[in-house]
């Protein structure tokens, strides 16, 4: 596939005196202007006593600022026309965005500007929005079947104190421990031209874009000096196996499993994705077709590989399977692995590698169809690698991957000593056990 081919839009790139990136990409086919906002904080940045101030913020910046009210940047763009107006947080990036009319773009880069310059912070929008987090914590993590799996996961896979080891929702301890200070600190801290990404797509032009930015962020003040998290070397295996079982109050029994893989940008990542397509994605997968329609172990629903898309680190594979009612978990884990390591033996058949790279391909055309997602897409591989044109050779990348080496990356991951099993009992299937947790190695 022709380099362009990949990203077949134009892209063009400037830095502001103060440090603030911009990314424009012009498409003329739609009136629209995607803006969208990447700051390079996330969860990983979060010292230890502070953890959940990054998703927080996620939060906090909607609250107003020196010149917009509590709520009145949904307002504002709502009438206007325009749409998509929200913002999300990771363990890498914390992004804010929107879609506008073209006509207002020049509204929406206002309103990001003042709020990265002169967020309205106040007790009362703190408490406030600590209630709303908590509220959220309780809906999505402690109040459903499963919900704290990836919590857990991310506990076991990574050591204490790595950047990676907790949770982006935090703890509501910390959270509720920190005072504004500590706050408007971490806002002063990241919130800041040089830390961010502003990429706007659509029917712009890129040299009023340039000019509006100059205009709206200009006058900010840089940050200097940003704090990065500092991390030890993480080995490319855990360096022994883990089995974790806890019994709560859920449906059924429900089973997750955990690689260290290669980190989101890295040279072994194609590789990787590719490798979790075969063996875990879709109907077609090695997986589904094990443990669902051969052997019958594992139910339909709720099952998937995938390499998940960590930037900094090493990151993680991730499996997930639910057994069928009668069938042990452990008889499902041991056919789980033994696909994984069917894969490090037998490597992969050319057939299967061109299914991936296709399902891969179309996914991949399937983001960009859109301008907001073109956005979004732009500012993390200019966060990434420093270069929004890089998103050019995300096809050309996976093109590049052999057989061979799809069958090193198996091998380095799938080793003994480089799983985690995480495995969710009902309470009341084990009698005298219920809300303990029980770890033992492999």
């Amino acid at each position: 596939m022709p380099h362009d081919a990949a990203f077949r839009w134009p892209i063009h790139q400037s830095v502001l005196a103060n440090g603030l990136r911009v990314v424009v990409s012009p498409d003329p086919s739609v009136p629209l202007a995607a803006v969208n906002l990447w700051y390079d904080v996330g969860a990983r940045h979060e010292p230890p006593g502070k953890h959940g101030f990054a998703h927080l913020f996620e939060h906090l910046m909607f609250e107003g600022s020196a010149h917009v009210a509590k709520g009145e940047h949904f307002a504002l763009i709502q009438a206007r026309g325009g749409d998509a107006i929200n913002a999300s947080t990771n363990p890498d990036r914390t992004n804010y965005y929107q879609t506008v009319p073209s006509g207002q773009l020049e509204l929406a880069l206002w309103l990001e500007a003042d709020r990265m310059g002169s967020l309205g912070l106040t007790q009362e929008t703190l408490d406030n929005q600590r209630d709303v987090v908590k509220n959220e914590r309780r809906q999505r993590y402690d109040n459903v079947p499963y919900g704290r799996w990836a919590e857990v996961m991310v506990g076991l896979a990574y050591p204490e104190g790595h950047p990676y080891a907790h949770s982006t929702i935090g703890s509501m301890a910390e959270l509720d421990s920190a005072s504004l200070a500590d706050f408007t600190a971490f806002h002063d801290t990241y919130y800041a031209p040089d830390n961010a990404v502003l990429t706007v797509v659509g029917d712009v032009d890129p040299e009023r874009v340039a000019a509006l930015a100059e205009r709206y962020f200009g006058r900010l003040e840089p940050r200097g000096s940003v704090p990065q998290p500092d991390a030890k070397p993480l080995p490319r295996q855990f360096g022994s196996p883990q089995r974790v079982t806890l019994t709560e109050d859920v449906p059924m029994p429900r089973i997750y499993l955990c690689h260290r893989g290669p980190a989101w940008g890295s040279a072994d990542a194609p590789a990787a994705e590719l490798l979790t397509t075969v063996l875990g994605r879709g109907r077609g997968s090695r997986l589904y077709r094990t443990l669902v329609s051969e052997r019958r172990l594992a139910q339909a629903e709720s099952g998937f590989m995938a390499s998940w898309g960590l930037m900094h680190y090493p990151s993680m594979v991730m499996g997930a399977c639910a057994p069928r009612v009668g069938i042990e978990p452990d008889a499902v884990v041991d056919a789980y692995f033994e696909v994984c390591d069917d894969a490090v033996r037998g490597g992969l058949e050319p057939a299967e590698l061109d299914r991936a790279r296709a399902m891969i391909t179309a996914d991949w055309f399937r983001e960009l169809a859109t301008v907001n997602s073109r956005a979004d897409t732009l500012g993390q591989y200019a966060t990434r690698f420093g270069d929004a044109e890089a998103v050019r050779n995300r096809i050309a990348l996976l093109d590049a991957v052999t057989l061979d080496d799809i069958a090193r990356v198996a091998a380095e991951t799938f080793r003994d000593d480089n799983r985690i099993v995480l495995t969710y009992l009902p309470a009341a299937s084990a009698a005298g056990t219920a809300d303990e947790a029980e770890e033992s190695a492999a």
